[in-house]
């Protein structure tokens, strides 16, 4: 997405108003080709293409959870969580975001949370816990 397809992705780079993004195109480019491997993957000794289709849906549905509703929460339905996991991803997101262009961005690796990450989230959870500071923000 940092590639050639960054004229669909930069605005999830930038503050802008509204709630959809260029970038939720992504959605489009992907369900066709799941719903047509589905489709097409039907039709008698074609299973593999079928699962090939599920594949691609599993991992849309992972991309919708884990990126649109638990770190950029456009739907509040895990706001403010003291889950480490979720407080870690959310963080080395924000590290990807860190650079609002093209270049130079952190990968945030999606499901899998780089241990400093995890440290990070750890260290102020203890804090926390010795009432340091009553929250440790994630922005």
């Amino acid at each position: 997405m940092h590639g050639f397809l960054w004229y669909l992705h930069k605005d999830h780079h930038q503050v802008e108003p509204g709630f959809f993004e260029k970038n939720d195109a992504f959605f489009v480019i992907f369900a066709i080709p799941s719903m047509m491997c589905i489709l097409y993957g039907s039709a008698p000794g074609k299973w593999w293409l079928q699962a090939i289709g599920f594949g691609i849906m599993a991992y849309g549905m992972a991309y919708f959870l884990i990126h649109d509703v638990i770190i950029h929460q456009r739907f509040k339905w895990f706001s403010r969580s003291n889950n480490t996991y979720i407080r870690s991803i959310r963080w080395a997101h924000k590290m990807h975001h860190k650079h609002l262009g093209k270049h130079e961005g952190e990968s945030f690796g999606m499901l899998y949370v780089h241990k400093k990450y995890w440290d990070k989230v750890r260290r102020d959870k203890q804090l926390m816990k010795d009432k340091r500071v009553e929250y440790a923000p994630e922005a």
